[in-house]
């Protein structure tokens, strides 16, 4: 398997050399984007434990050595909070991890970074934003992945699909944490439907991509532990990866977040996950 790894890597490497200026310090396993919603329904608390998760994640044993067992053994990595179409914050910016140490750092400038809520739900923002990201960075990876987390559907900014479509062309995996914890802040037509399975049919696209819900806050650090060993050692179990060709179910409505939103006119939509009270 590492033979066949070397192998792709070669290829990768004597590719982009052709077009590009790659050395050994800016090659990497992974070019990694973590995109983090930070909309009017996460209270101040939770956003504190999404980037404690995340911090706690990267400092974890575990995905050290997803880290370290690549066929580099580094990867590159920014981290981002989004909300509105527009409106992205890049919380730590594109860093180099080869070391236990740059793992400890990013870590810390994320905990220490200034909190703050935005407003709106677009998806679309941040997924065109993270590939923008990985199109422009100086970077090299043999996977590039945007990781997208977040309480609800899109709701502003455009096709959800047409925006992960556009990702998945080129050659970029979008892999997805809905978080479904009850007892969040809801607002005016409130998703009520399944998010894992709006994340799964509208949102994550492009090779061995998969969904990873979290159903309680208590959970979401081993949730993004979890997921980073995944993405990082390309080994998610067989039942969360959804094929490169996967076809989501015709009948869902991926648009059900604008309609909830108010952009729609009808007030009783019937879509799925709608809420008609």
């Amino acid at each position: 398997m590492k033979h066949v790894l070397f192998i792709l890597w070669f290829v990768f490497a004597s590719t982009i050399a052709a077009h590009c200026q790659v050395t050994a310090d800016n090659q990497v396993d992974v070019e990694l984007v973590l995109a983090v919603d930070v909309s009017g329904s996460m209270s101040p608390t939770e956003l504190r434990i999404q980037r404690r998760g995340y911090a706690e994640a990267l400092k974890s044993d575990e995905v050290w050595n997803a880290i370290d067992r690549g066929l580099i053994g580094s990867i590159a990595v920014m981290y981002v909070e989004w909300a509105f179409y527009d409106l992205q914050k890049v919380i730590v910016p594109w860093t180099k991890i080869s070391r236990r140490q740059d793992a400890h750092d990013f870590a810390d400038r994320l905990l220490n970074a200034e909190y703050a809520n935005m407003q709106n739900t677009s998806i679309v923002g941040a997924i065109r934003f993270g590939a923008e990201q990985l199109e422009t960075n100086d970077w090299y990876g043999l996977r590039r992945v945007v990781d997208i987390s977040g309480d609800g559907p899109n709701n502003q900014g455009g096709l959800v699909t047409s925006a992960r479509d556009a990702a998945v062309d080129a050659g970029i995996i979008i892999n997805g944490l809905p978080i479904v914890v009850t007892g969040q802040v809801r607002g005016r037509g409130s998703f009520t439907g399944d998010l894992s399975e709006y994340y799964e049919s509208c949102v994550i696209g492009g090779p061995g991509s998969f969904v990873i819900p979290v159903t309680r806050w208590e959970e979401f650090g081993e949730a993004v532990r979890r997921k980073l060993v995944w993405e990082l050692a390309e080994v998610a179990p067989a039942h969360l990866v959804v094929q490169a060709n996967f076809n989501p179910a015709t009948d869902y409505d991926c648009e059900i977040g604008e309609k909830l939103s108010g952009s729609w006119q009808s007030e009783n939509y019937n879509g799925r996950g709608v809420n008609q009270n």
